[in-house]
């Protein structure tokens, strides 16, 4: 999940993107939602009430959000989405500790 970052000037309106990989079945991240306003409200209400990690990233939130539902991530955001996989899987391990 992605969301912007804290701005002294806020924004008109939140937005958010979900992505999910699924290493055995898919060849990068796919869209599985995305919204504006109250819609990305409820994506990041689900995603916490399922303790699914939630990381701010102003610029790849406004480039995955070009993307259409089910999509693959494009390779040229492949690095900045790797960062946000590997920052999901350090919570993972903090978890399990």
């Amino acid at each position: 999940m992605l969301r912007y970052d804290v701005d002294p000037k806020p924004p008109a309106e939140p937005q958010a993107v979900a992505l999910r990989y699924r290493s055995h079945q898919d060849h990068a991240p796919r869209v599985v939602a995305k919204g504006r306003g109250p819609v990305a409200e409820k994506i990041l209400a689900l995603a916490r009430a399922h303790g699914i990690p939630v990381r701010q990233d102003k610029n790849l939130v406004e480039v995955l959000s070009q993307l259409r539902l089910d999509q693959e991530v494009p390779p040229a955001v492949y690095q900045a989405v790797a960062e946000i996989l590997a920052f999901v899987y350090r919570l993972s391990l903090q978890k399990s500790v």
